[in-house]
């Protein structure tokens, strides 16, 4: 085994720890990123450029947008002062919808 292999397992293995213990949500995503980045060079040294083209399009960039974007819509929800229950939430949006109509008439 090459000594890059062998640093590339290793550097995986260190990124992969750092997703695990980063306690707010918003490190994890960008620790997962850089993990995916490590993941996609490793698949680069072992000779499987498909393979490390797509870790790095899906592990580096796709996913980890998708957690922000998920992110931002749950900060979203919590500044309009949702709710857990969904049921809830729809019945005040409701509720809201039939006052403005009632007040533009």
């Amino acid at each position: 085994m090459s000594a890059l292999v062998a640093g590339l397992l290793l550097l995986a293995a260190l990124s992969g720890l750092i997703v695990v213990l980063a306690r707010d949500p918003r490190r994890q995503v960008f620790a997962m990123a850089g993990n995916g980045l490590v993941l996609g060079l490793l698949f680069l040294a072992l000779q499987a450029p498909d393979v490390a083209l797509s870790e790095i399009a899906v592990g580096t960039a796709v996913t980890p947008l998708l957690f922000l974007a998920a992110l931002a819509a749950i900060a979203m929800d919590r500044a309009k002062g949702r709710t857990e229950d969904p049921a809830k939430d729809q019945a005040e949006d409701r509720a809201l919808d039939r006052a403005g109509d009632h007040a533009t008439r």
